[in-house]
C-alpha cells in the first residue's frame, strides 16, 4: 500500500493547515471544495495567484455536449461527450497594497492559515502580506448559503499591522474562465448583458452553440458589496468591476463583504435574471452575523440525523464527516433533475455526469440519514429518463432499456468503448436501487408503477443481450466490462450474468405481484422466455477452489497476490501500460464481490469466505469505490482488522491521497463508503428481507462509534461501545427487528452486550 499524502491536520470538525503547500496547491484546492448543491467551487483564492493550481466554480445542471466523432468512431457511438463546464468566476477580489498585487505565489507572507469547518460549511483563510514596509493581515471568510441556495457570500478583513498601507480591493465577475480539459483553450461561454444599477452590478453569460440539439444555458451573476469604512468606491466600465480604496494606518482595521446571487436558466428564463438577482441581493438584507447563523442552524439540523460520533480514533472522525459533508454540500435531494455527480462541484473529471456510482452507493446512505423523498427523487431522476434509456437500448440495436454509463439527460454521453458498450452492469444498479428503496422504506407505491416500468425495459434488454449456446444450452453474456475495469471485453462476467438474472427474476416477481396496479404488460411469450433465461443462465464457477469465477478465462491468468508487487509501481494505472493491465490478474475493484455485497442474502457463509479470500489479495483498490464493499464484507467474516484497512482507505481516500489522484477532484460518489463501512460493516445493518437487523462489532482502535437512521418512520439511534450495544427508538411506533440472531421487540430503549466474533475461518 502506498505511503499516504497527508497535507492537512487531524481533526474531528475541521480540515486546516497552516502551510501554503505549492507544490500540492491542486490538491490543497479539491480538499477544500464548499458547495450547497446548488453551485460550488474548488478551494481557489479570491486574490490573485499565478502559481500552477485548477479554477473552478461550477453550477448544478450546467454543461456543454462536446463533439465526440473521431477517426476511429463507430455505429452507435454517442453523438456527444458531455461535460460539466467551468462558470462565471464571481469570487474574485484582487488585492492592492501600496500599488503592488498580492500574488500569494510570490508576494512575501507570514501566518498563513486555511481552515474549512465541516460544521458549518464556512471556508476561512488568513495570511500577513508583507510589501515594503507595511504588513497586512488579511482574513477571509466564504460560504454558499444551504438556505438560499442562489447566495454566495465573501466576507474580507484587512488590518494593517505595520508601517501605511494603500489598500485597493477590485472585486470582479469574471467569466474569462475555461475548462482544464478544454481544446485549444476553448472557451465555452459568451458575454451576453452586464450593468450597473445603483449598489448592484451583474453580468449574463450564455453557453456557446453546440450542434446536437441541446440547449444553450444562461448564467446571471450580480454583487454588491458592504464595507464597514468609507472607501473610495469606484465603477470599471470595461470589466464587471468594483475597485475600493482604503488609507490604512497603523492598527486600523476595515470589512467588505461581497453578496453574490447566481441565477440560471434552469430555473429563471435568461431575460428574467439580472431583474430576478437584483430583486434578491435586495431581499436577503440581513446581516453578516445573521446569515451567517441561518447557515450555522440549517448544517446543525443536518448534522444532528447524519453525524457519526467516533471515539479514540480522530483520523477516522474527520474521515467520516468529511464524506459527509462534502456529499451534503453536492447534493441533498431538494431537485429531482439532478443527480450526484462523481466529482460534485470539485473538478471536472468524468465530466461531471451521472454514474451508476448513485444507485450502487449513495441511495443505501441516503435511505438511512435523509428524507425518504430524497432517495425517491434519485428514483425519478432515472424513471424521468426511461425514454432515453430505450434510445441508448436502439442504438446498440436492443429491446428494451439501457441506462447510461455517463449521462445528463438519460442520453449515454462517455466516448470510450469499453465504458459505453460493455460496462452494461450499470443496468442491474438502476434496478438494485429500486429494490433497496423498497425493501428499506417499506414504501410499495413506487416499485408498483414507475419503479415496474423501469424493471421491465431493464429485463427487456437483458433478454435481448443474452444469447443462447447451443453447445452448451446455456444462455451466455459476451462481450462486456465488468466492475473490474482492469479487464475489457470478457466473456460470462459472473456479476453481470447474475444481476441479469436477478432482474428477470424481481421483475416477474413483482409484475405479478402488482399485476393490478401496474402500468405496463408483460406477455406470456416474454415471461416464459425470461423464465428460461433464469433457469439456464451460464455462471463460471470452479468447483475445486469453491469460488464464482469473475469471467471465462480469469483462472488461466498468472495468479498473484498484489503483495507481489512492487510498491513503487502502484497505482497501476500510473505506471503500467493498458496493455499490461489488461493481461494482469490483479483487480481494480470489488466485481464477484460486488454482487455477494449486493445479495449477501443469497450466499452462504462459505461462499463469502471462499470469494473474499482468493479475489481481496488480487485488488488494488484503485476505484474509489472498491474499499467500502470490502470492508463491509470482511466485517460479516469477522475479519475486523481487515475490515478496519478497508474503512480507513474509503474514509480517508481523498484526505490522505490514496490513489494519487485527488488533485483533479474529490472522489464524491464513493464518499458515501465511509458510512456504509461502518452501519453496514462494523454495525452490520441489514434490510435485504425487509426486515432490519443488527450485529455489531467494534474495532479495537475504537472507544465508540454511534449514529442515527431513519427507518419506515422511526428515529433509531445505535450506540457500540466495549462492553454493550444501545439502541434508542428517538421517535416512532415500536419495531420487531433482529439483533445478533434474536427478534428484539423496541420500543424504548434495549442494550445488549457487545458480541465480538471470532474471524469466520
Amino acid at each position: 500500500m502506498k505511503n499516504v499524502q497527508r497535507l492537512f491536520e487531524i481533526d474531528p470538525w475541521k480540515i486546516r493547515t497552516t502551510t501554503l503547500d505549492k507544490e500540492n496547491r491542486r490538491l490543497q484546492e479539491s480538499l477544500t471544495s464548499i458547495g450547497n448543491g446548488y453551485m460550488g467551487m474548488r478551494g481557489n483564492f479570491e486574490e490573485s495567484y499565478s502559481g500552477d493550481h485548477h479554477q473552478g466554480t461550477y453550477l448544478a445542471g450546467i454543461w456543454y455536449p462536446d463533439k465526440t466523432r473521431v477517426g476511429w468512431w463507430k455505429n452507435g457511438y454517442p453523438e456527444y461527450f458531455g461535460k460539466v463546464i467551468n462558470a462565471l468566476d464571481f469570487t474574485q477580489m484582487k488585492l492592492f497594497v501600496n500599488d503592488h498585487e498580492v500574488d500569494l505565489a510570490v508576494t512575501e507572507l507570514e501566518d498563513f492559515d486555511v481552515e474549512l469547518n465541516m460544521q458549518n460549511g464556512v471556508l476561512t483563510r488568513s495570511f500577513t502580506a508583507k510589501i515594503d514596509e507595511a504588513k497586512v493581515r488579511f482574513t477571509f471568510e466564504r460560504f454558499l448559503s444551504v438556505v438560499k441556495q442562489e447566495l454566495a457570500v465573501i466576507h474580507l478583513t484587512a488590518e494593517c499591522l505595520t508601517g501605511d498601507a494603500e489598500l485597493k480591493v477590485v472585486s470582479k465577475l469574471d467569466n474569462n474562465v475555461q475548462n482544464e480539459d478544454s481544446n485549444y483553450e476553448e472557451m465555452f461561454w459568451l458575454e451576453k448583458e452586464r450593468g450597473h444599477q445603483e449598489e448592484f452590478s451583474f453580468l449574463t453569460t450564455q453557453t456557446i452553440p453546440n450542434n446536437f440539439g441541446i440547449e444553450q444555458f444562461s448564467i446571471t451573476g450580480a454583487m454588491k458589496h458592504i464595507s464597514s469604512s468609507p472607501g473610495l468606491q469606484q465603477d470599471d466600465t470595461l470589466e464587471v468591476a468594483e475597485t475600493f480604496t482604503f488609507d490604512l494606518k497603523r492598527n486600523q482595521a476595515i470589512q467588505l463583504e461581497k453578496r453574490v446571487v447566481v441565477l440560471t436558466s434552469r430555473d429563471i428564463p435568461e431575460t428574467e435574471q439580472s431583474k430576478k438577482a437584483l430583486e434578491l441581493l435586495t431581499a436577503y438584507d440581513l446581516s453578516y452575523e445573521e446569515l451567517l447563523a441561518e447557515q450555522n442552524a440549517a448544517w446543525a439540523n443536518r448534522w444532528a440525523l447524519a453525524d457519526v460520533l467516533i471515539d479514540g480514533d480522530d483520523e477516522a472522525q474527520q474521515g467520516i464527516r468529511f464524506n459527509i459533508f462534502q456529499l451534503f454540500s453536492t447534493y441533498y435531494g431538494e431537485d429531482e433533475r439532478l443527480n450526484i455527480g462523481p466529482k460534485g462541484f470539485t473538478g471536472e473529471k468524468y465530466g461531471g455526469a451521472t454514474y451508476w456510482d448513485t444507485e450502487a452507493y449513495a441511495v443505501p446512505m441516503y435511505l438511512g440519514i435523509s428524507d425518504p423523498n430524497v432517495t425517491k427523487n434519485l428514483l425519478k431522476y432515472r424513471h424521468n429518463q426511461l425514454p432515453q434509456a430505450q434510445h441508448n437500448a436502439r442504438q446498440q440495436g436492443l429491446k428494451g432499456a439501457l441506462y447510461p454509463m455517463v449521462t445528463f439527460t438519460g442520453i449515454e454521453c462517455h466516448n470510450e468503448w469499453e465504458i459505453t458498450f460493455e460496462e452494461i452492469h450499470r443496468n442491474g444498479a438502476i434496478a438494485h436501487a429500486i429494490y433497496n428503496y423498497t425493501t428499506y422504506t417499506g414504501d410499495e407505491s413506487y416499485i408498483q408503477k414507475e419503479g415496474l416500468e423501469v424493471l421491465t425495459e431493464i429485463a427487456r434488454f437483458w433478454a435481448d443481450r443474452v444469447h443462447y449456446s447451443k453447445r452448451k444450452q446455456k444462455y451466455m453474456i459476451h462481450g462486456v466490462t465488468g466492475p473490474n475495469e482492469y479487464e475489457n471485453n470478457i466473456n460470462n462476467n459472473w456479476y453481470t450474468n447474475y444481476l441479469a438474472v436477478w432482474v428477470l427474476s424481481y421483475t416477474l416477481e413483482n409484475y405479478n405481484k402488482y399485476l393490478d396496479h401496474a402500468t405496463v404488460s408483460i406477455s406470456s411469450e416474454e415471461q416464459a422466455k425470461w423464465q428460461d433465461i433464469i433457469e439456464h443462465m451460464y455462471f463460471p464457477v470452479d468447483e475445486e477452489l469453491g469460488i464464482f469465477v469473475q469471467h471465462d478465462t480469469f483462472l488461466d491468468k498468472d495468479l498473484m497476490p498484489t503483495s507481489e508487487l512492487d510498491p513503487a509501481e502502484r497505482p497501476l494505472n500510473q505506471n503500467w501500460s493498458w496493455d499490461k493491465i489488461l493481461r494482469s490478474c490483479f483487480i481494480k475493484q470489488a466485481d464477484v464481490l460486488q454482487g455477494i455485497y449486493f445479495f449477501g442474502d443469497k450466499f452462504t457463509d462459505e461462499e463469502k469466505r471462499k470469494n473474499f479470500e482468493f479475489y481481496e489479495p488480487m485488488t488494488v483498490h484503485e476505484s474509489s469505490l472498491s474499499a467500502s464493499v470490502h470492508a463491509i464484507l470482511a466485517a460479516e467474516l469477522g475479519l475486523t482488522d481487515k475490515s478496519m484497512e478497508m474503512y480507513q482507505r474509503t474514509a480517508r481516500l481523498d484526505l490522505d491521497n490514496y490513489n494519487n489522484d485527488t488533485e483533479d477532484g474529490l472522489h464524491i460518489t464513493s464518499m458515501t463508503g465511509s458510512w456504509l463501512a461502518i452501519v453496514q460493516g462494523f454495525a452490520q445493518m441489514k434490510t435485504n428481507t425487509g426486515a432490519l437487523s443488527f450485529a455489531p462489532l467494534l474495532p479495537k482502535e475504537w472507544d465508540h462509534y454511534s449514529f442515527h437512521i431513519n427507518y419506515r418512520g422511526r428515529l433509531l439511534a445505535i450506540s457500540v461501545n466495549q462492553k454493550e450495544v444501545q439502541i434508542d427508538l428517538k421517535d416512532g411506533s415500536p419495531l420487531a427487528m433482529m439483533l445478533y440472531g434474536n427478534e428484539i421487540f423496541l420500543s424504548d430503549s434495549m442494550t445488549v452486550p457487545l458480541e465480538q466474533e471470532e474471524p469466520n475461518v
